[in-house]
């Protein structure tokens, strides 16, 4: 697993510049959306919009909100979620959410994209817009304050948003906005969505009912044991790391102890720890991947609970949490080296101040000096919690999926000439985040995995292979060939 990696300047320029003010024109638009019949006149909320980016094209559309309790009753935000519905710039486009700032503070404030059900000339897609516990709630007469928020194209290419839904270039301060949708607890109480495609939760597009075909090789793992010793484990080819080497801290070793099994909602997860006293020497790092070297197209899937906070002691080491797919370095820049990654890093690192996303696909790399060949895609953002990670590579593309939505999209010059490992891992990259020596520990949690080669499946689709799979009471099953 490599540890350093080239982060282009000119993108890290825009986004620490994208929140630039902007000028803007008034357009008044103010109409109460009807409520539906389980919502009183104590739940309404209205929804003000103004955009700083007024463009008929920008490098990112900045939709900037307040919400309002025009209630009688306390609004706790995290029973609201908005909709701002835009046409993508092309049916394969990907796109990244950031806030800028909020008067609730930007860690309260989450940001995901959807796919309407019943497209229509102006909206496909939906920018959605959800709010922690840590947002509190809103007093009668009261609103949020600015809610700076920002979306771009993943591959940061120019787009267009004259022809989306709910913008409007002349929204030249805050005024209420009825092509923004609210919800309340899953009830409409604010705005029109575009035709046929009103908010409900769970989202707007449905699973398919019944799982797809088989590929060529299916290798599936809901993690059943017992403990890292558990015969099974290495039966079911894998192995719980304990040699010694990088990546991360030097000195640390790597402590298959701390990979443990435990239930969760009714399935055994796994759980990597990672601890540290602030020493190399007492730094313990977690690892498990494959013994085999057999997996290169197909479908790569995983469920994985990332971690802003450690379990125990202070906060701020600069960690990494993974789930990748990786063969050997036969020496500096070979050109048949490949490695697929998710990473993220709760603290930063790596030059980044706080908790970034990257997935990344490389083509090969020199340790010494150091020099990367990759391409990567970013999301600034918290991660924390559980979330569905789909890769898919086929014979021109590299694809990146979170929670169904389309992340990144990488290109055919990083496809893999060889076959390679998965592997899970949890591990530092310095000891630089936080240097206190009070003892402290990190996890990340593991609840399946699934591989299917030479087929590309949609998120959905793995899904439902998944409930399949557990359904029939199937905890494993490897047909993948050697290579």
């Amino acid at each position: 697993m490599t540890s350093n990696e080239n982060r282009p300047a000119e993108r890290r320029r825009r986004l620490r510049t994208a929140a630039a003010a902007a000028v803007v024109t008034a357009l008044g638009a103010t109409a109460l959306a009807a409520l539906p019949g389980s919502a009183s006149a104590a739940d309404t909320l209205s929804v003000q919009y103004r955009t700083s980016a007024t463009g008929a094209t920008a490098d990112q559309s900045e939709p900037w909100f307040k919400v309002k309790n025009t209630g009688s009753g306390s609004l706790p935000l995290s029973e609201v979620k908005l909709r701002y519905y835009f046409k993508a710039d092309s049916a394969d486009s990907a796109y990244r959410f950031a806030c800028s700032w909020a008067v609730k503070g930007c860690a309260n404030i989450t940001g995901t994209f959807g796919t309407l059900a019943h497209p229509t000339a102006t909206a496909d897609r939906y920018l959605e817009i959800g709010f922690t516990s840590g947002a509190g709630s809103l007093a009668p007469g009261t609103d949020t304050g600015d809610l700076q928020l920002r979306f771009y194209q993943a591959n940061w290419q120019t787009l267009r948003q004259s022809d989306d839904y709910s913008f409007s270039s002349a929204q030249t301060a805050y005024g209420d906005w009825t092509k923004v949708t609210a919800t309340r607890a899953g009830a409409l109480v604010w705005g029109t969505a575009p035709d046929g495609n009103a908010p409900t939760d769970p989202p707007t597009t449905p699973p398919p009912t019944s799982p797809p075909p088989g590929g060529s090789g299916t290798l599936f793992d809901d993690f059943s044991y017992s403990s890292y010793t558990d015969p099974k484990i290495s039966a079911n080819g894998w192995s719980v790391r304990s040699n010694s080497g990088g990546p991360g801290v030097p000195g640390a070793t790597w402590d298959p102890s701390k990979v443990t099994f435990s239930s969760s909602a009714g399935n055994t997860v796994m759980t990597l720890e990672t601890s540290t006293d602030g020493t190399g020497s007492g730094t313990k790092q977690t690892e498990v991947l494959t013994k085999a070297t057999k997996f290169k197209n197909g479908t790569y899937a995983a469920r994985v609970k990332f971690n802003d906070a450690p379990v125990s002691g202070p906060d701020g080491d600069h960690l990494v949490q993974t789930f990748f797919t990786i063969n050997d370095l036969k020496a500096p820049m070979a050109d048949d080296y490949s490695e697929y990654d998710f990473e993220y890093l709760p603290n930063g690192g790596w030059g980044e101040p706080s908790n970034i996303l990257y997935t990344t696909s490389w083509e090969t790399y020199n340790p010494d000096p150091w020099q990367a060949v990759n391409q990567h895609t970013e999301g600034r953002q918290s991660y924390n919690g559980w979330h569905d990670l789909v890769l898919t590579i086929d014979d021109s593309t590299i694809k990146y999926y979170i929670d169904g939505q389309l992340f990144g999209t990488h290109d055919a010059a990083y496809l893999p000439e060889r076959p390679m490992s998965v592997n899970f891992n949890q591990w530092l990259i310095d000891l630089n985040g936080q240097t206190s020596t009070t003892p402290r520990a990190y996890q990340e949690q593991v609840d399946y995995f699934l591989h299917v080669k030479d087929q590309v499946l949609t998120p959905a689709q793995v899904s439902a292979k998944i409930a399949a799979y557990r359904s029939a009471g199937t905890a494993f099953e490897d047909t993948v060939p050697a290579s």
